[in-house]
């Protein structure tokens, strides 16, 4: 009797950890698929990457502009939301979680990235990866269909962006605010975004590609769009920040690129 009820228990103890695996995989799966629909095709082309400081002010690392030639990529229209990390990596680790479901993943390093997008890719049986600086850039402004806007779908703030102000004093679900013009939302504003680059100056020659700078002193990575904490002149479609690969900040998430096949 005393063997039949521990094969008892060993048995539905094991139905237990089967049953609870296989809901976080189909958790998992769905929320890559869920990420998978919202990719945008951005087609390749050619535009000249940086401030020129003709229209707006700006700070010296945004420049000198230079012109860059893209492949085309896939990029989501929306930042990653905590309820997709947590599915795919098993926890949130976001600062700002109330009704957080959808809104922006944050407090998380570039590192903590590059194993979520390995996850994404394993799922979706696709290469995804963080956007470089130039392909960030390049949507960020509407790709081909830009209109030159300062932010990333107008020339008011206010009209795209979660950013500082009375109002904003946390993060806001992704896609609450107007998109730009290749219907990708929060560009400017809610979170910052991770690039894959090291954080260097730029070029001015003519580059096809670009992937930035070799290396950096402290490990730093860009990130770009401003974020909830951010006052408009840190906002435009210019505007370079950093943060060491390895440090955690809740103003700081992801939106992650596809590769064309």
């Amino acid at each position: 009797m005393k063997n039949l009820n521990l094969s008892l228990l060993i048995s539905i103890a094991a139905a237990i950890v089967l049953t609870s695996a296989t809901g976080c995989d189909r958790s998992a799966k769905a929320a890559a698929d869920g990420i998978m629909a919202n990719m945008v095709r951005v087609d390749g082309g050619t535009f000249y990457m940086g401030n020129d400081f003709s229209s707006y002010g700006g700070y010296e690392e945004e420049g000198p502009a230079h012109k860059v030639t893209l492949d085309p990529f896939y990029i989501c229209k929306y930042e990653v939301t905590q309820q997709e990390w947590e599915a795919i990596m098993g926890k949130n680790p976001s600062t700002y979680t109330d009704n957080g479901a959808k809104r922006p993943v944050e407090t998380i390093s570039w590192e903590d990235c590059q194993v979520f997008v390995k996850w994404l890719s394993k799922l979706t049986g696709k290469h995804f990866r963080l956007p470089t600086e130039a392909e960030w850039e390049f949507a960020a402004r509407g790709g081909n269909k830009s209109k030159g806007y300062r932010y990333s779908g107008a020339n008011e703030v206010f009209e795209v962006a979660c950013v500082l102000n009375p109002g904003f004093k946390a993060t806001q679900e992704v896609g609450m605010l107007r998109p730009n013009e290749l219907g990708l939302y929060d560009m400017t504003g809610n979170v910052m975004e991770f690039c894959s680059d090291y954080y260097g100056g730029y070029s001015p020659k003519d580059q096809v590609n670009p992937k930035g700078a070799d290396s950096s002193a402290d490990w730093s990575r860009v990130t770009r769009g401003g974020g909830w904490f951010s006052a408009d002149h840190n906002c435009h479609v210019t505007f370079r920040g950093s943060e060491q690969q390895k440090q955690r900040s809740n103003g700081v998430g992801l939106r992650v690129v596809m590769e064309a096949d």
